[in-house]
């Protein structure tokens, strides 16, 4: 079968300034291929619209068992995504099934793709996802090589500096509130990362299960703060603003027992980040609403 990677993902890798990227993404058919044989594995569709950062297949062993194969990019550290998987053991995520090759592609198990939190009503999806990212908040391996806290947002913090005027006011109020977190770091866990609503997905074994991690080291309150921006658009569209906003901070924060103002400290930068990285992309809509729901905070 044609293993053309999605339009989604085209465009999201587009806006990564890694070199790689383009050769990598030609070469992706031969890769999927190649990693199909390497496991004995049939594929059955690509699964569409996907993911932002690897190509997701859907397939079977020969006895028919199935199973997905996620193949990403190197500079989407899939060997991260891989060690901090087989850390959790499927407690909580996705369970790999096979750690035998070396090839950036991770075979995992077949959870449902199209069903995710977002399909549940509000309450109920961030009441599951509250049990669900507290399972993953575990002490990282010992002599893990897992990016810190502090230092992935180092590294984001230099692209916001450079940011239109436009935004210049909420970036000051950022960096200003990132450096003030990193200071005094309260725990040190491992982190999902990237953790969402569409993150979590149900599954056979366990209800819901989180998917897609981009793992690293630090405290709670910075992988929370993701979530309390999910389903931006319905929030800009209620009229509760900067109160309903916060209420929300509040309310996540209470219910896994984060600090309330290193939460909205820690959802100011990651709003202002991703804000400014849309607006870097041309995706104005989005860094419109995301610097609007900064503002509230």
């Amino acid at each position: 079968m044609a293993f053309e990677p999605p339009e989604r993902l085209v465009r999201a890798l587009g806006e990564r300034s890694e070199d790689s990227v383009p050769g990598w993404l030609d070469r992706l058919p031969v890769f999927a291929q190649e990693a199909l044989e390497r496991r004995g594995l049939t594929a059955q569709r690509v699964q569409a619209p996907g993911g932002r950062s690897s190509l997701v297949v859907l397939v079977r062993y020969a006895d028919g068992t199935p199973a997905t194969l996620k193949i990403a990019p190197p500079c989407s550290e899939p060997g991260e995504e891989l060690a901090a998987l087989a850390h959790w053991g499927g407690f909580g995520a996705v369970r790999v099934l096979d750690t035998r090759h070396d090839d950036d592609a991770l075979l995992l198990e077949r959870l449902q793709p199209e069903v995710s939190l977002r399909s549940l009503p509000e309450a109920k999806a961030l009441l599951e996802a509250s049990g669900t990212i507290r399972r993953l908040w575990v002490a990282p391996p010992a002599g893990h090589g897992f990016e810190t806290v502090a230092q992935r947002t180092a590294r984001q913090a230099e692209p916001m500096a450079k940011a239109p005027e436009e935004a210049r006011e909420l970036v000051r109020a950022a960096l200003a509130a990132r450096a003030e977190l990193v200071a005094l770091p309260p725990e040190e866990l491992l982190l999902h990362g990237a953790f969402r609503q569409g993150k979590v997905l149900a599954g056979e074994r366990a209800p819901w299960l989180a998917v897609g991690p981009e793992p690293l080291v630090g405290e709670r309150a910075y992988d929370l703060a993701r979530l309390v921006r999910d389903r931006l658009e319905d929030q800009m569209a209620a009229t509760t603003g900067a109160a309903g906003a916060r209420r929300r901070v509040n309310k996540l924060a209470d219910a896994l027992d984060v600090d309330r103002e290193r939460l909205r400290g820690w959802t100011l930068f990651r709003a202002v980040e991703s804000g400014t990285r849309a607006l870097a992309a041309g995706r104005r809509r989005d860094a419109e609403f995301l610097l609007e729901f900064a503002s509230w905070l």
